[in-house]
């Protein structure tokens, strides 16, 4: 995996090798790559060798009750959790965790004429104890005639339990909002801020009436589970706008112009950001440094949903942008910050790039159907081998939204 990922990094990064759990690496070895190059010549065998693997994780996977949308999982089944998904999956239209399985009783896929964009995520453990991320996307919110696509990854922290009910309860939540506005355009900042301030609101319930999973490792911590909270970077993809709303630590970047351009949509909420900063001492909390800046010495941001024990120095409000989409865009990774601790922006983009690239490359091939639905699912994996490779510590979860103009999927149907 180390050999991978070292090929993949930009020109002049160092990075030192990497030697993976067992349990991750005979999941997610690929064959040793020297140089950049070589993976750009190589990436058509890469990614076939990558989707054996995929094929092989399967065989591994523990089915216990991590699926569980309330509790935390079994530990061991978290450490060796490998979920990846591909914007295509039978009998359903939300899609979280893993795409590798098929549901029971799923009917064909038909093709329509109205799609929604292709998608790929990868989330894992990684090298933490349990798994704290969640993932979610959901094609045509608010209807076919809309065209809005809901993309989310929510990092837990404290427990998951939070992260969990923001998967099953957030896209209901953005709908709700925004239908609200009926024939009249979306004032997207107003919308996505209400909706964020009740899905705080109904974790704050959760945690305060002890509606949490019964293999939810902080009930036993504390009475009222207040310690627990999860970031959140949404994404809203409509025909011409790309929406997102961040609160914490996790981001969105837009690739644009073959990867060259790489265009943060959200910023980070760091407690020592200038204008976070002073608002938390306003507010009479105090940041206090410790393995870096925290607010009161405990939490590494400066906004989540959640955290009762820390507000009202910890919001979530978030950050809202809105972007027009341009012929010129790529594709959009949201990622956690297990990703964004160690690989930069501009690194991000070349990889996504580079292997929707490579896939363009096969179109003409008698797979090409297949090999352009998998161009974001491999993208995402690849970022995720690469923040393994570099020693993320953290849980690792990545979104990539393919953005270009005539490339979509067709909308699962029931027959």
């Amino acid at each position: 995996m180390a050999g991978i990922c070292f090929g993949l990094v930009g020109d002049g990064e160092s990075v030192p090798p990497a030697e993976p759990s067992s349990s991750v690496r005979r999941i997610l070895e690929p064959p040793a790559l020297k140089s950049f190059a070589e993976v750009g010549a190589k990436l058509p065998a890469l990614l076939e060798h990558g989707r054996k693997r995929q094929r092989v994780a399967e065989s591994f996977r523990l089915e216990t009750d991590d699926d569980d949308d309330e509790g935390c999982g079994g530990r061991v089944s978290c450490r060796r959790r490998v979920e990846a998904g591909v914007g295509v999956k039978d009998g359903g239209d939300v899609f979280g965790g893993t795409g590798l399985e098929e549901s029971k009783g799923a009917s064909r896929v038909k093709a329509e004429d109205w799609g929604f964009p292709k998608f790929g995520l990868t989330s894992v453990c990684g090298r933490r104890r349990d798994m704290e991320d969640a993932v979610l996307v959901k094609p045509h919110m608010c209807g076919q005639s809309k065209g809005f696509h809901f993309y989310g990854v929510f990092d837990g922290h404290g427990c998951s339990h939070v992260a969990m009910k923001c998967k099953s309860r957030m896209h209901q939540i953005v709908e709700e909002e925004v239908q609200r506005y009926e024939d009249r355009p979306v004032e997207w900042k107003e919308a996505m801020t209400r909706s964020f301030r009740l899905m705080d609101k109904e974790a704050e319930d959760c945690s305060g009436d002890g509606r949490v999973g019964s293999n939810c490792r902080c009930k036993l911590q504390t009475p009222r589970c207040d310690a627990v909270g999860s970031t959140a970077v949404v994404a809203v993809v409509t025909p011409d706008e790309i929406v997102v709303s961040n609160c914490g630590d996790s981001r969105a970047v837009l690739c644009r112009s073959n990867g060259v351009a790489a265009i943060p949509l959200s910023s980070d909420h760091k407690p020592d950001r200038p204008d976070e900063l002073g608002r938390i001492e306003r507010a009479g909390g105090r940041v206090i440094y410790w393995e870096g800046a925290r607010v009161l010495g405990v939490l590494a941001m400066s906004r989540a949903i959640g955290d009762n024990y820390l507000k009202p120095f910890v919001i979530s409000d978030p950050e809202v942008t809105v972007t027009a989409r341009t012929d010129e865009d790529e594709c959009l990774i949201l990622a956690s910050d297990g990703l964004w601790d160690v690989v930069s922006n501009e690194t991000a983009c070349r990889v996504a790039a580079m292997c929707l690239r490579a896939h363009r490359l096969l179109e003409g091939s008698a797979a090409a159907g297949e090999s352009s639905d998998r161009a974001c699912a491999d993208a995402s994996m690849l970022l995720t081998k690469l923040a393994l490779a570099r020693h993320s510590s953290d849980n690792v979860s990545v979104v990539v939204v393919d953005l270009r103009k005539g490339k979509r999927n067709p909308r699962p149907t029931i027959n």
